[in-house]
């Protein structure tokens, strides 16, 4: 439970708060205060914005940071849901290293042209993610229709939960496979391979207004656990 900051935020930002879960709410609206003026951010050009991002947020943090000038802007949904769930009707392979790098990261680009994060991951950033202790090739799922990669679904374990979650780290199918009906058993295949583990709840982020994504989630089973709401402040 802390307040983390950072100065590596995605675009357009030019810095980047957290308030993890936990972190209690008597002092939050002086810490904020404060934080706006430290070295870091006292630095920043007049209309420069910062981020920040109030995990497992509630309904009363807007209101209790508004003074400090930061306006929601954003909230994206943890959704959990029990496995097993239906089994995919999809085959798919696992992702090989080296040999799928280059196609995982052209549809990866096109499917999250929109999204602030994920849409810039590049090869460099990629291999930062391979060095991750939780990173296994067994739960990084393709499908592809005649020999091209038509989307992928990729999982991530978090061991240290009690019991362990099984997360859809990543999930997408190429806009030129749009329409065919992919995105739910993707999803399944996914919830799948976690369940063979021994995982039994399984969970994902999703923004919410991604309306056809929320609807295929609820059809799998999924429901709302908690928000993370982010909010923005321009110097």
């Amino acid at each position: 439970m802390a307040i983390v900051t950072s100065t590596n935020a995605p675009k357009p930002f030019a810095a980047s708060v957290t308030v993890t879960d936990g972190h209690e709410r008597d002092a939050l609206k002086q810490e904020i205060f404060d934080l706006l003026h430290t070295s870091d951010f006292s630095e920043l050009k007049k209309g420069q914005e910062i981020q920040l991002w109030i995990e497992n947020s509630q309904d009363t943090d807007a209101d209790l940071i508004k003074s400090s000038g930061f306006e929601p802007y954003r909230d994206l949904l943890q959704l959990r849901c029990t496995l097993p769930v239906h089994r995919s009707t999809l085959k798919t392979r696992k992702f090989e290293d080296g040999a799928d790098d280059k196609a995982f990261l052209a549809v990866n680009s096109r499917a999250f042209a929109w999204h602030p994060e994920q849409g810039d991951l590049d090869k460099s950033g990629f291999e930062k993610l391979k060095e991750e202790a939780w990173f296994n090739l067994d739960g990084f799922l393709l499908y592809e229709i005649d020999n091209q990669l038509a989307g992928f679904c990729w999982t991530k374990i978090h061991a240290e939960s009690s019991p362990a979650l099984g997360e859809i780290y990543a999930i997408a199918i190429d806009p030129a496979f749009h329409g065919k009906g992919l995105g739910k058993p993707m999803t399944e295949a996914g919830l799948n391979y976690l369940s063979s583990v021994g995982i039994e709840t399984g969970m994902l982020y999703v923004e919410s207004d991604n309306a056809p994504a929320l609807h295929i989630y609820q059809e799998i089973g999924f429901s709302h656990f908690l928000t993370n709401r982010a909010f923005r402040y321009c110097v």
